[in-house]
């Protein structure tokens, strides 16, 4: 996971009902229903989520046709309500489901396993948590220490190797919470979707950490889920171990809504939009920053340095989608939002509520504060509105009290581009292309997958499109399906690996 800050994470649930994205020209697709969980009877203060997303940013840690994975988001998007966003993965044969974190900070995926010392056993979010038992999945295989694989691991924790020839690994938070345990190699099933109407299951080998110790905040059960789903670019995400089999392409993508509504959709593919803009990826890094340029209010560059947002061992700006605010690297902060309350001076009264600045109005956010626009390399500019920058915070004698959505990490020069800012666009993280793009987009509409990148051809068709009939009686797909998964399990469990 990311470390000194907090994110909003994503929570999926498996649904038939779920629209899925479809690839054309037999393409293969699977989906997931994505849901959000919160509890419902009370509100979070600003400064309770800054202090979540400081523990956040202590944890920034360090031949198929190509198919499609999508999300469908449920639930309300607010983030004064304590919510996470997760999904349901099913792993092993038979397959169990457990409930992962959508973590774009961290690499990994690993669940709670059978005999955990101090893994929660109840959850504040109503779920029932779940323990991987890999003797009773019989397609689980540990991962010895002389596996290519247990190398792979270095790249994202701490690795080492018991005296039972296990590799293990050990991942250590900036907030003090962490978890160890072993690597095992199991098949992780979807629903799949080939051509624009057969939905079958499918499987792919995986490799994922096997929890047996936790400490600090992933043991308290007020937010506790069953592990964390790290979406990162290094060798053992999950995104590189499907994307490397031809399974998916090596891109994923989201758009998250930001009405009351909620919702949203995330893909392991590439949405496709016609007013996509692309920055560059900072090369060599282990999260996905990009080179921030300037800040323009209402097309006034401001006085900001740029070596103020350069990329270095503790500096840049990162892109996370976990993330619940937005936070601006200290020197820019102060000089941000003070532009903005100048701007704003002849029409709201500004106060101070808990340390952060915020305005009272009785007027829409989107018709007085100015339009802030993110400059980064390559010409592309993320443009936001008022409330893609503030956030409501309450009300006093009918006027709306709206407080900075931006923060600072003190001592930092850290910029943090959270949900905050990221919901109402189309977010395409093209890794293959080495690569992030955004379009403004009304994410309740269906979108364009792809399941290839820049690299390769596109075919796509509209998310959400499939028929009603029932394909999964047309034998021939059916014996497709086997033949498939018969092969993705040789991969996985024979003489050659999948990396």
């Amino acid at each position: 996971m990311l470390s000194p800050v907090v994110f909003l994470v994503f929570l999926f649930v498996i649904s038939p009902a779920a629209p899925a994205a479809v690839v054309g020209d037999g393409g293969m697709t699977m989906t997931l229903q994505l849901e959000r969980a919160f509890p419902t009877s009370h509100g979070v203060e600003l400064s309770q989520l800054k202090a979540r997303d400081r523990v956040r940013h202590g944890r920034i840690l360090q031949q198929f046709p190509n198919g499609v994975v999508d999300f469908p988001v449920e639930g309300t998007y607010d983030p004064f309500l304590v919510g996470l966003y997760f999904t349901r993965v099913q792993l092993g044969s038979p397959p169990k489901e457990f409930y992962v974190q959508i973590d774009t900070g961290s690499d990994v995926l690993w669940v709670s396993c059978a005999s955990c010392n101090g893994c929660p056993t109840s959850s504040g979010l109503q779920i029932q948590l779940e323990f991987f038992d890999p003797s009773s999945s019989s397609t689980a295989r540990p991962i010895s220490c002389s596996d290519q694989r247990c190398a792979l691991g270095e790249q994202s924790s701490d690795s080492g190797c018991s005296t039972r020839n296990q590799c293990g690994y050990t991942f250590q938070y900036g907030d003090g919470s962490g978890t160890s345990g072993y690597y095992v190699a199991d098949l992780m099933h979807f629903d799949t979707i080939v051509g624009n109407s057969l939905t079958t299951n499918s499987s792919a080998p995986v490799v994922f950490g096997c929890s047996t110790s936790q400490t600090g905040d992933l043991t308290k059960p007020d937010r506790a889920i069953d592990g964390i789903f790290g979406f990162g670019q290094q060798g053992l995400s999950v995104i590189a171990q499907l994307s490397s089999q031809g399974v998916t392409p090596n891109v994923f993508s989201h758009c998250l809504k930001g009405s009351n509504g909620g919702g949203g959709i995330l893909v392991l593919g590439q949405i496709v939009e016609p007013n996509l803009v692309y920055t560059p990826l900072v090369p060599s890094q282990p999260h996905y920053n990009l080179n921030l340029e300037t800040i323009a209010l209402n097309g006034q560059t401001l006085a900001i340095s740029p070596q103020v947002f350069e990329t270095s061992s503790n500096r840049g700006t990162i892109v996370d989608s976990g993330t619940t605010l937005a936070y601006l690297a200290e020197e820019a902060y102060e000089v941000f939002v003070n532009a903005v309350s100048q701007a704003v001076s002849q029409n709201v009264r500004p106060l101070v509520a808990r340390g952060n600045q915020c305005y009272l109005t009785t007027s829409s956010v989107g018709d007085i504060f100015p339009m802030v626009s993110l400059n980064f390399a390559g010409g592309a500019t993320m443009v936001l509105r008022g409330d893609d920058y503030l956030i409501q915070q309450n009300s006093i004698g009918g006027a709306a009290v709206w407080c900075m959505g931006f923060q600072k990490i003190p001592g930092q020069g850290l910029t943090i581009l959270g949900d905050l800012v990221l919901k109402d666009k189309i977010i395409v993280y093209d890794l293959a292309g080495q690569r992030i793009g955004w379009a403004n987009y009304d994410c309740s509409q269906a979108v364009n997958v792809s399941a290839t990148t820049s690299r390769g051809k596109t075919e796509y068709v509209n998310a959400g499109q499939i028929g009603n009939s029932s394909p999964r009686n047309d034998p021939y797909t059916l014996l497709l399906s086997v033949i498939l998964t018969f092969v993705l399990q040789a991969l996985a469990f024979g003489t050659y690996s999948f990396l």
